[in-house]
């Protein structure tokens, strides 16, 4: 055996796993080609002058693009994080004027700035007024107030040579518009194409648009955003004229289509959109006649530019955007990757297909979007609901920390200045309570009654709308998961990609860290390595994490779905689930379900049951006509069933799938006894609750048995599915654990008689059916619902449950052997980690699955290792390696103890005239195996507290190492002369720290 030999290859090829996964820290500004566009070369287009980089915080708090041009020339206004030069910026406190900016901020989500008059700016956190109000007021409020600039003046050198490759002109302050044009710049920006963005109708200063139409010239292609009232604008109509006279117009229609845009249409105002937004608009800036119709007109000269932005196609409009942008400026490699992220997305993006059978919600979803964006639009709309806000909550101030910004400052003693008597400011906290808002006057002068700081913290949480947070809170079984899930295939559209992470707490951070594939971000613990500092095993895993979250803290926006969190805090260390999350309030959305009663000081959106009509619905599926009684029937069974939808949906695939009507079935699931099960513990409260829905689970596991024959395959595969982790499973590996439990006694003929009356004809066929159809039955009857991933399925956690409390010998035993026998390290990792749970006994855990030493062998060698250094090289999680390797020690230490006591009674029975005493010298072989696989944990663990700084520890294991191979190998065997090498090397760096210290 050569275990120790392979190490170092385990390691080089871990490390080499994610050697093709980019890291999108910068963006490269490559220069245009100009065989693609040399028709198009305008007199003042100039090579692309050099960049310069500044540090995080100066990209954070001095944009670019935020800069406001009442001193000298920019020389950008593109907003590249980290790559565009701010030389020589300077702050003139004294002379500040309230000036629009130059360009759209990048990240004006973020800002969050305000103005004297008590509105928020659209250059800052447009969401974050008004929102708390009916919508009604909110659009009255945000068209009667003017929404001014106040940014800090910045002094920028000229660089008047400048060259873009794209220039975006808009207009409009709506919400929605801005979203959609930072997350355009942002994703150009990203694929290296240099971007001016600017709304020319918020400038008085010749000398600014003096600038601005300079930097059109310059630029490649011009975008131009359209809206209805774009064509009121005069700017908007220069830069139509402008763009299409250099045949380098890319329109991009944002809330109209291009069959909108007739001039007689908008004139005569035919139609519903023009009759109030049409007219003869050329009057509106006194404008000509002949220049408003000829650019109107020039929009249908452009054939190949059909790019659409409606409410459900902003993905789709940003992706071929970029896509023909780069191809017209000889970008293929940009083309092809666009092409590979799409195929990806359309693979991973959702766990689960769109559920075809959903009902009702449509408050729920209306809620869900005004709490994440600030503003519902479409057909939602005319779903509205009625919110109840307070008048103090009208005005919203943002407080800061020590480190603010100038910009942010200034906006602080603005609003101070400007708020109206009467009001209280509210102040946004950013600790880990960051969406607790709390009065600063209550603060200060009251004192909660009676519970404390309890009491006052519960007051005090509101639910923040348009932060971009939302918490989704109800019973096991209401349709949690499926409001998400239709709440992003309703808005996927609005976001580049939507992240779904199982919550559960043993495996949240490995969940959030799997997202580095679509991310494309690395995260392996070498990038995490200071050559100048050795970085401890938290901040090594720390440093994993903040790639990922740096990611999403970009201005492309990113739905991340915690579905079913169990505990605000991780399983693993107790550290808050908060640290994942980027900053509440940017261009990410959360969206969070979960049992608790409150996360993070969130007041959730609490799930209620379904109405009575939605609930009937959803029972009867196949639309069969019942009489009244057998209707009244119908509502019994959804009152027994605690009106859960995943009770009422198997009620209603019963009744769909078998001949039967509800009031037969209402009386063979009261006539069906509970057996086998033990509902203590936690995770049972809700099957104690409702021991109506643990009968219907009976009944249907009685018509898989029945209809297949004794202990079914669909059955014990319901069973062993509760041994498995949260994810997919695949239905292959489910069937062989289904397979491998013992067989136990035959259902009473009893029962068999009176199902067989119900599934008359049901029987023959399903007769014997493969794994294949026995996972159909089960999606049939909505036991378990399948996956984006083919050939996976999911089970609820209530089933999952109620499975494990069945008690059933030997099937979480069947479930390690299937993973020992057939699981794949890349493809069912979190299934390897479940059955190391069963096996090691993680934390006051119960030792479940205990396997004999040649099982125990094969499974360190084959499963134990390659997952240890897995996760511990590629994910950077550390300290989860490090003790799955000690409990593994632990457990062949254990194996070793038992291999060198001595026999019980074997002299009794032994006909040999040598006296055996030990297992060791019954089987030498085997117990050579076990000890040389000690020793090969040993020196793993030693080599990966080497990484973490932990000499000493390191090196007491690898001497341990080092005894037993020279015991059984002697010195000059290659595993012994690797080990004495890494011992050579941790006394050299423990040495040094000595001297040092």
């Amino acid at each position: 055996m050569e275990m120790g030999s392979t190490l170092n290859m385990d390691f080089q090829e871990d490390s080499g796993t994610l050697g093709s996964l980019p890291v999108t820290t910068s963006r490269n500004m490559s220069s245009s080609s100009s065989a693609f566009f040399s028709a198009n070369q305008s007199p003042f287009f100039s090579p692309r002058s050099s960049t310069c980089q500044f540090s995080e915080s100066t990209r954070s708090d001095a944009q670019c693009d935020s800069a406001n041009l009442s001193a000298d020339p920019p020389s950008s206004c593109s907003g590249i994080q980290g790559t565009e030069c701010l030389g020589n910026a300077r702050f003139d406190l004294p002379d500040m004027k309230l000036e629009p900016t130059a360009c759209i901020s990048s990240d004006f989500r973020k800002s969050d700035h305000v103005v004297s008059n008590g509105t928020l700016s659209s250059y800052g956190h447009v969401g974050d007024n008004g929102y708390y109000d009916l919508i009604a007021k909110h659009r009255k409020q945000m068209r009667s107030h003017d929404m001014s600039f106040s940014p800090v003046p910045i002094s920028l050198s000229s660089n008047r040579n400048r060259s873009y490759d794209i220039y975006i002109g808009l207009h409009g302050r709506k919400p929605s518009l801005q979203r959609f044009a930072n997350w355009l710049r942002a994703e150009l920006e990203l694929q290296g194409m240099s971007c001016f963005v600017s709304d020319r109708a918020r400038f008085r200063s010749s000398r600014k648009l003096g600038l601005m139409e300079k930097a059109m010239d310059v630029s490649s292609f011009g975008v131009v955003i359209l809206t209805r009232k774009s064509f009121k604008n005069p700017y908007t109509i220069e830069e139509l004229r402008f763009f299409s006279s250099k045949k380098n117009l890319v329109p991009i229609y944002f809330d109209l289509s291009p069959g909108d845009c007739l001039v007689r249409d908008i004139v005569e105002k035919r139609g519903e959109l023009w009759e109030k937004h049409g007219g003869e608009l050329w009057f509106l800036y006194g404008g000509l006649e002949k220049e408003w119709k000829e650019a109107v007109n020039g929009l249908f000269r452009v054939d190949e530019w059909k790019l659409e932005a409606q409410d459900g196609s902003w993905r789709d409009c940003i992706s071929r955007a970029v896509s023909l942008l780069a191809m017209r400026l000889g970008r293929r490699s940009v083309v092809e990757q666009m092409m590979r992220w799409r195929e990806k997305v359309e693979k991973e993006e959702f766990p689960f297909p769109r559920n075809e059978n959903f009902v009702g919600r449509k408050k729920e979803l209306s809620e869900l979007e005004f709490i994440l964006f600030g503003d519902i639009s479409g057909e939602t709309e005319r779903d509205y609901f009625e919110l109840k806000a307070r008048s103090k909550r009208k005005n919203l101030m943002i407080g800061w920390s020590k480190s603010s910004s100038v910009e942010e400052r200034l906006g602080k003693r603005q609003w101070g200045s400007g708020s109206r008597k009467g009001k209280e400011p509210v102040i946004w906290k950013e600790s880990e309570k960051e969406i607790e808002m709390q009065s600063t006057e209550r603060q200060q002068n009251q004192r909660p009654k009676g519970g404390g700081w309890t009491s006052r913290r519960k007051k005090s949480a509101k639910i923040a709308y348009g932060k971009g947070i939302a918490c989704v809170t109800g019973d096991s079984g209401i349709g949690k998961t499926e409001l998400l899930l239709e709440f992003a295939y309703r808005y996927h559209q609005r976001y580049k990609m939507v992240l779904w992470i199982g919550g559960e707490s043993r495996y949240i951070r490995q969940n959030y860290l799997n997202l580095r594939s679509l991310l494309e971000v690395d995260v392996r613990v070498e990038n995490c390595i200071d050559k100048s500092k050795m970085k401890s095993f938290d901040e090594q895993e720390e440093a994993a994490i903040s790639r990922i979250r740096k990611e999403l803290m970009r201005n492309i926006p990113f739905l991340v779905v915690i579905d079913n969190l169990e505990s605000e805090k991780d399983w693993w260390d107790q550290k808050l689930i908060m640290d994942l999350l980027p900053r509440f309030g940017g261009e990410t959305h959360i969206v969070i379900s979960t049992r608790l009663p409150r996360v993070m000081n969130l007041e959730p959106l609490k799930l209620s049951y379904l109405s009575a009509v939605e609930a009937m619905s959803l029972m009867q599926v196949n639309a069969k006509e019942y009489p009244i009684a057998e209707i009244d029937v119908l509502r019994t069974i959804e009152e027994k069933v605690g009106r859960l939808t995943l009770g009422l949906a198997i009620v209603g695939a019963i009744l769909s799938e078998l001949p039967i009507n509800p009031s037969r079935l209402l009386d063979t699931i009261n006539r069906m006894p509970l057996r086998d099960i033990s509902l203590s513990g936690r995770e049972a409260h809700s099957l104690r609750k409702n021991t109506f829905l643990l009968q219907l689970f009976e009944v249907c596991f009685s018509i898989f048995d029945h209809a297949v024959g004794p202990r079914s395959l669909a059955t014990r595969m319901v069973l062993v599915s509760g041994w498995f982790a949260p994810a997919a499973i695949p239905v292959s590996l489910l069937a062989l654990a289904a397979r491998k439990i013992p067989e136990k006694h035959k259902r009473t003929c009893f029962w068999r008689k009176v199902l067989r009356s119900l599934t008359c004809g049901f029987s023959s066929s399903y007769s014997k059916r493969s794994e294949t159809e026995a996972s159909s039955m089960l999606l049939r009857f909505n036991i378990a619902r399948s996956s984006t991933k083919e050939g996976y399925v999911h089970f609820n956690e209530l089933i999952k449950v109620y499975a494990r409390k069945k008690g059933v010998t030997g099937v979480a035993h069947a479930m390690v052997q299937a993973i020992v026998s057939r699981g794949s390290l890349s493809l069912h990792s979190e299934h390897i980690w479940a059955a190391c749970f069963l096996l090691f006994g993680f934390g006051n855990d119960p030792i479940v699955v205990e396997l004999r030493v040649s099982e125990l062998l094969y499974l360190v060698k084959e499963v134990i290792l390659p997952l240890a250094i897995r996760t511990f090289i590629t994910f950077s999680r550390c300290r989860p390696a490090l003790e799955l390797l000690q409990l593994c020690t632990n457990a062949l230490e254990v194996a070793d103890q038992a291999f060198v006591t001595p026999v019980e009674k074997w002299f009794d029975k032994s006909l040999c005239w040598r006296p055996i005493k030990t297992n060791a010298q019954l089987n030498p072989c085997l117990w050579q195996d076990l000890a040389l696989s000690r020793a090969t944990v040993l020196e793993t663990r030693a080599k990966l507290l080497l990484r973490g700084g932990q000499f000493d520890i390191g090196d007491d294991l690898i001497r341990k190492a080092i005894f037993i191979r020279t015991s059984i190998c002697g010195e000059d065997h290659p595993d012994t002369v690797s080990a004495r090498e890494t011992l050579s090397k941790l006394t050299r760096l423990l040495a040094n720290v000595q001297t040092h210290t």
